[in-house]
């Protein structure tokens, strides 16, 4: 079957494309607004780009045109956290999902502990075991959308974040202390499962 997405709707498209596009690491993005308070919401729209300068992307949907608390922040500060989702923070990630006022603190929502960042001013989920501290280097709004569209957001990563217990030797991590999660589509979630691996030709 083939299927023009200008013609099967937003929702269609939507589900073949988290359907398809598995599994998604999850970007568990912090925040702070101009008076410093803070905002944690995750983001499966998410991955690296590029490791010389270390830089990654994330992409924040506009339902009915408004913004998240997220871009909001971001756009004001030029500063965020990404935080990763392990087995052991799945289900806070889940909680700090949901759509609260802008003054609702999902720190304390999701019984979290706020860690100060070395660089920027948003706060490190002190629980995850891996953060990155971004400063914002670009931003792209998607063009002729019909359901709000959507910002895609670059950071540069500017201070890297390793619980020492996930690091072996090398730079190497430990997958099996790591535990990382990440996104199906629906209320759908994986861990690793079987590793495998293929040397290149």
């Amino acid at each position: 079957m083939i299927f023009n997405p200008d013609e099967i709707g937003h929702s269609a498209a939507y589900k073949l494309l988290t359907g398809s596009v598995i599994p998604r690491p999850i970007g568990w993005i912090s925040s702070v607004d101009k008076n410093g308070f803070p905002n944690l919401a995750p983001f499966s729209y998410f991955n690296i780009i590029g490791d010389d300068p270390p830089h990654i992307m994330f992409s924040t949907v506009r339902t009915g045109g408004g913004n998240k608390d997220t871009l909001n922040n971001v756009m004001e500060t030029g500063e965020f956290v990404v935080n990763m989702v392990t087995e052991e923070t799945v289900e806070r990630m889940n909680t700090t999902s949901q759509q609260v006022p802008p003054d609702v603190n999902e720190f304390e929502l999701a019984g979290l502990t706020p860690a100060p960042a070395t660089i920027v001013k948003a706060p490190r989920v002190l629980e995850s075991p891996v953060q990155f501290e971004c400063k914002l280097v670009h931003h792209y709004e998607l063009e002729n959308h019909t359901k709000g569209g959507a910002v895609m957001m670059v950071g540069r990563i500017v201070m890297f974040h390793f619980r020492d217990d996930i690091l072996d030797e090398n730079f190497r991590i430990n997958m099996e202390k790591y535990r990382p999660v990440a996104r199906l589509a629906g209320s759908n979630y994986t861990t690793l499962g079987n590793i495998f691996s293929i040397k290149r030709s």
